[in-house]
């Protein structure tokens, strides 16, 4: 059995721990996938290359608007893909070469289970190694869920729909959150006529019940949706010119034929793959590992952060959780805790969204005396330029104080222009202060946030 000082189950944000604070450590990296884990390799990253390409296509589409005849003649989905990959999959190799040739260092390609609390039987290729360590983080991570009903035909997930050899005609997706609502609007910038099954009344129902009904209104007329249907039957298409496709019978009686289907309902935990049985490691009933404010689990000396742990699926949560964790193994008499108070997201879909604090319904039920304002990109004088008719920016502070308790932005750069409400819930910078305390841009977009913000009727 091998010794080591520190061992870390995957190579995602758990690859951020070995730091210089943390050289004179020994450390075993155990991973049996790709370096750089999900946001890397099949999530944030490559989405977002795609979703450029996306964009650019809906943007020629919509050139007429603006006074401007353009065509799109087509599309080249291998150059599209080649290109993301191209330049994901060298940094991923790359990633693990560095760990490999680093100092201090062992790489195991495998998988790992626990036989004790801080033991490990990794599995790799040329066979069984046992491993112990003083300490163990475990950042294995989440993978896609498929419903049973979908499991005996084929289909995709986020992980693998990607790197499909040629776009089809139709695509129809099973879910209707954040990976749905990307890909969707991928797969139709693209060219493909997409429709989405969705067991819920709406889609992305986790936002604010105003920016939740907009969106879907949204998607209705940009693809075809079924709302509160579910699959009850799905069945392989016995058609040679159409290898993959399905048809699926909805609890309503309506029958979708589809080229491709995607299932998009969610990711679950790999803490059933870890073999806690055998250690004192505790879980939630939805499968994550139970952690405290500093990320300790029920084991003294064993750790998690990611996905594994986190309700948050959030690569900058799960970078903010590594950090902490090293920066507390590498000074045991200065311990830092997570800061979960304000964790912004975003969905890069059409229109984009991005959140941050409190929904209305949230504020209200927390008590707040709740104030809210909202403004359309419309009505800026950018907005006016991109002709946007669908953009709006809602902020929500209590009467009282004058404080931020959330911000939601439906359109073009959301995900940038929420930045400065992200910073003034961060750091307590009253809506009055934020609104006249700085210069804000003219005519930037960014003026629709400002606006919001003034328009706070508070005491």
């Amino acid at each position: 059995m091998t010794h080591f000082d520190i061992a870390v189950i995957g190579a995602g944000s758990g690859n951020f721990l070995m730091n210089r604070a943390l050289a004179d450590k020994q450390f075993a990296v155990i991973e049996e996938g790709l370096f750089g884990g999900t946001c890397l390799n099949v999530g944030c990253i490559p989405t977002k290359m795609f979703v450029h390409a996306a964009e650019v296509a809906d943007q020629v589409r919509d050139a007429a608007r603006l006074g401007i005849d353009a065509n799109l003649a087509g599309v080249r989905w291998g150059d599209i893909r080649d290109r993301v990959f191209d330049r994901i999959d060298p940094y991923s190799a790359s990633a693990r070469q560095a760990r490999r040739d680093g100092p201090n260092t062992t790489v195991y390609a495998g998988h790992a289970r626990f036989t004790g609390d801080h033991t490990l039987l990794v599995a790799t290729d040329a066979g069984e190694e046992e491993v112990s360590a003083d300490t163990i983080v475990i950042a294995a991570g989440a993978r896609a869920t498929v419903p049973p009903e979908l499991a005996d035909v084929p289909f995709h997930t986020s992980d693998t729909v990607m790197r499909i050899d040629a776009l089809p005609r139709t695509a129809t997706i099973i879910g209707g959150g954040f990976i749905a609502a990307e890909f969707a609007h991928i797969l139709s910038g693209l060219g493909v006529e997409v429709t989405i099954v969705n067991r819920g009344p709406a889609l992305l129902r986790r936002l604010d019940d105003d920016l939740r009904d907009a969106y879907t209104a949204l998607a209705q007329e940009q693809w075809t949706v079924h709302l509160g249907r579910t699959v009850a039957s799905a069945t392989s298409l016995d058609d040679p010119d159409r290898s993959g496709a399905v048809a699926l019978d909805l609890d309503d009686g309506t029958r979708v034929e589809t080229d491709l289907l995607l299932v998009a309902t969610g990711r679950v935990p790999n803490s059933d793959r870890l073999g806690l049985e055998a250690t004192g490691i505790e879980v939630h009933p939805d499968g994550r590992i139970k952690v405290d404010e500093r990320g300790r689990t029920s084991v003294d000396g064993v750790l998690a952060l990611g996905d594994i742990s986190s309700p948050y699926q959030l690569k900058h949560v799960a970078n903010h959780e590594a950090r902490t964790i090293a920066h507390n193994l590498a000074n045991p008499d200065d311990q830092r805790s997570f800061d979960h108070r304000f964790v912004p997201s975003a969905v890069f879909t059409r229109p984009q969204i991005a959140t941050v604090g409190l929904t209305e319904a949230a504020a209200r039920e927390a008590g707040h005396d709740v104030v809210t304002s909202t403004r359309a990109y419309g009505d800026t004088a950018y907005g006016w330029a991109l002709e946007d008719t669908t953009g709006l920016c809602k902020v929500i502070a209590d009467r009282g104080t004058g404080l931020l308790l959330g911000a939601h932005v439906m359109g073009p750069d959301a995900s940038t222009l929420i930045q400065p409400a992200i910073q003034a819930l961060s750091f307590g910078l009253p809506a009055p202060e934020m609104a006249r305390g700085q210069y804000w841009i003219h005519p930037a977009m960014a003026e629709v946030l400002e606006n919001a913000v003034l328009g706070l009727r508070l005491r």
